[in-house]
């Protein structure tokens, strides 16, 4: 008798165990999910370093991307619900047909050098944009590098067809500039902190040209069913991005953990690319018009998308 009452007791305790655990699975299961694409050294490293997820009622699945091409490409096919990009590579993709909406931007806090340049070696013949002429420049197509190469053409009076464009990702573009089989490269930062800290120089930068204000893109059909994570999570963006401002030495450790890249690398970066959350309003539609512009006079878009229908303003409201 003792032995079946032991044994009915441990059975009553599996059962009470298993339910338990069935809770605690359903539970999980009804957290809602927020998939956010990150490019390196952005989004991803700031959130953690400030802990501002922290007591958020949905979990970020993170997905990493090495530029704003894949990332754009991930959010557009659905794959992610929201993404941080620049503004070129944004609304390049709009205008390619991408369903995507601008939702949230950020401005740079400052005029750091070389945050975006066009790249050459230490020893090359190339001054100037004028140099440029009959050169191999590598940059990744629709890129905040591809903008910054067009403006420069632009301002020196040189036809984008007077040079040779090699469209390349990162990495591939950084072996063909390190193996000399390209004459320059336009990137961005952490790239071009890297090859600065190699013995590149810059003959273009964005400085002179304007910034570039990054935008928080989201999966048009992510914003309805979404929006409360969406708002949610790009309030806590914002105190994350003033966090860092003040705590530039620890968002850099945790960038250069998150990233592989060395501390003063990491550190540099964050001076290069240190940015401030601001409104969406006219001055920013504005700004990317001027970008489809100058896209379409190079003969890359063929703009047919109202710039001012890719902004959803209301989570500014």
């Amino acid at each position: 008798m003792a032995k079946t009452k032991l044994i009915l007791i441990a059975g009553a305790l599996i059962a009470s165990a298993g339910v338990a655990f069935a809770v605690t699975q359903y539970r999980a299961e009804q957290v809602p999910v927020l998939r956010v694409a990150n490019q390196k050294g952005q989004v991803k490293a700031m959130m953690l370093a400030s802990g501002a997820l922290d007591g958020a009622s949905y979990k970020v699945e993170w997905s990493e991307f090495p530029a704003a091409q894949p990332l754009l490409e991930a959010v557009g096919r659905g794959a992610a619900d929201l993404g941080l990009a620049a503004d070129a590579p944004f609304i390049f993709a709009y205008q390619s047909g991408s369903p995507v909406k601008a939702i949230a931007a950020q401005a740079p806090a400052n005029q750091a050098p070389e945050a975006l340049a066009i790249l050459v070696k230490n020893g090359s013949s190339i001054r100037s944009p004028q140099d440029l002429v009959g050169r191999t420049i590598a940059t990744t197509r629709g890129s905040i590098g591809h903008h910054l190469l067009l403006q420069a053409l632009e301002r020196a009076h040189i036809p984008a067809d007077k040079v040779k464009v090699t469209f390349l990702p990162p990495g591939d573009a950084k072996a063909a500039f390190d193996s000399g089989s390209i004459d320059a490269w336009s990137t961005w930062t952490p790239y071009t902190n890297v090859a600065v800290k190699e013995g590149a120089r810059a003959v273009a930068d964005a400085r002179d040209y304007g910034l570039p204000l990054y935008i928080d893109i989201a999966h048009d059909a992510s914003i309805a069913p979404k929006r409360a994570l969406l708002a949610d999570f790009l309030q806590r963006e914002a105190k994350a991005v003033a966090w860092a401002r003040a705590h530039p030495d620890q968002f850099a450790a945790v960038l250069a953990k998150e990233t592989g890249l060395p501390i003063d690398i990491a550190r540099a970066s964050f001076e290069r690319s240190n940015r401030i959350s601001q409104p969406v309003d006219a001055k920013v539609i504005a700004h990317e018009q001027a970008i489809v512009e100058r896209y379409r006079r190079a003969g890359l878009i063929d703009p047919k998308r109202d710039v001012a229908q890719a902004f959803d303003t209301s989570f500014g409201s």
